[in-house]
């Protein structure tokens, strides 16, 4: 009987872990089709009540309410879009001005490199050199990547808001669809799952604009107060790149240092942007997101932080992006299974109590 039970545990085991490789390929190999899908399904979740009250309160018919919706959310987004845009070509009109600066920057550089380490200016040219020889050797295959990644961007556009209208059109077919699937008897399951993930995604999602529009502020407002060029530009930027967790606000520094370099040929200004953005994340960190964000989706810094990793493993920056809002949901779904809570429970952030009946206290007894 021991063996029996050892065995089908074992092919349970084996069945799971065969089941995640094929998932984990699938959505690899599957990327550019499941990426604008699932942007469109969380942007469908937040646009379900703008469509609702235009179909029921206003009367639009369900079709027209549903690209309605989709219209005026995406012109919102094409506006901000070009109001970047708008600033970028502000930047390239001094692009002589910043080239000049730069290379300021580069020759002090290279002053500092002779005076701390004895390496004349000719070994230094010779090395950039090298460097720039390799580069243009893999210009080629940059190109190519390049082209292709703009291309499954430009499709991913498209589709995003053709998918996000139907999935809009349809919903009440697909809550049927999974209503006949769990059977009678988890209906109320069902329902509570649903209910909790509409809640979760809509509160997440405008919890993250808000909190994107208190970091871009805040940076713009610490930007202006140095008197950075762009300040408004790079603030922006800054809130944009904050969406990736851990790692975006390291690019959005740089990208700023660069900008300010290019405009100023005064170093200092560098220690004032770390510092902006370190006092910003630390607001960020330790204040908006505690309580704008963190409190919408309970799932603990090391879940998060693998999460991350993985999705940006799998589909690079806008898996990083979508990672928190997938493990909210599959958090969801676990807390409400009977056989899967305890994998809920781990990927939570309530930290059992030490009672003196609980299962700590038992096992450091037994240590």
């Amino acid at each position: 009987m021991d063996i029996s039970a050892k065995t089908s545990s074992l092919i349970k085991f084996t069945v799971v872990l065969v089941s995640l490789s094929i998932i984990i390929a699938i959505l690899y190999i599957g990327q550019n089709i499941f990426i604008p899908l699932v942007l469109a399904l969380l942007f469908a979740i937040i646009l379900s009540p703008v469509a609702s009250f235009l179909n029921l309160k206003l009367r639009f018919t369900h079709g027209l309410a549903a690209i309605v919706s989709v219209i005026l959310f995406f012109a919102v987004i094409t506006v901000v879009v070009l109001l970047i845009s708008w600033q970028i070509s502000d930047m390239t009109n001094d692009w002589i001005q910043i080239k000049k600066n730069l290379l300021i920057h580069y020759e002090s550089a290279q002053h500092w490199v002779k005076n701390k380490y004895n390496l004349s200016y000719n070994k230094q040219d010779n090395y950039m050199q090298q460097v720039a020889q390799k580069s243009m050797n893999g210009d080629s295959q940059f190109m190519g990547n390049t082209l292709s990644s703009f291309t499954d961007t430009a499709l991913s556009i498209v589709l995003i808001p053709i998918y996000c209208f139907l999935i809009l059109l349809y919903r009440n077919l697909f809550i049927t669809f999974l209503y006949q699937m769990v059977r009678y008897k988890n209906e109320d399951i069902l329902v509570e799952v649903l209910s909790k993930i509409k809640s979760v995604i809509k509160s997440y999602i405008v919890g993250i604009f808000i909190e994107m529009g208190i970091v871009g502020i805040l940076t713009t407002s610490g930007f202006l107060i140095l008197g950075i060029h762009y300040a408004i530009l790079l603030g922006a930027i800054t809130a944009l790149l904050n969406l990736i967790p851990y790692i975006g606000i390291l690019v959005a520094g740089s990208i700023a240092i660069f900008a300010t370099l290019g405009n100023s040929t005064d170093v200092y200004l560098i220690l004032g942007i770390i510092i902006v953005n370190i006092v910003v994340q630390f607001i960020d960190n330790n204040i908006i997101v505690p309580k704008i964000v963190g409190n919408k989706v309970s799932i603990n810094s090391l879940v998060t932080m693998i999460g991350v990793i993985i999705g940006g493993s799998l589909w690079g920056i806008p898996g990083m992006i979508l990672s928190i809002p997938i493990m909210a949901i599959i958090k969801i779904i676990f807390d409400n299974i009977e056989s899967l809570k305890p994998w809920g429970a781990l990927l939570g952030n309530i930290i059992p109590a030490n009672s003196k009946k609980s299962i700590l206290t038992k096992l450091k007894i037994i240590k």
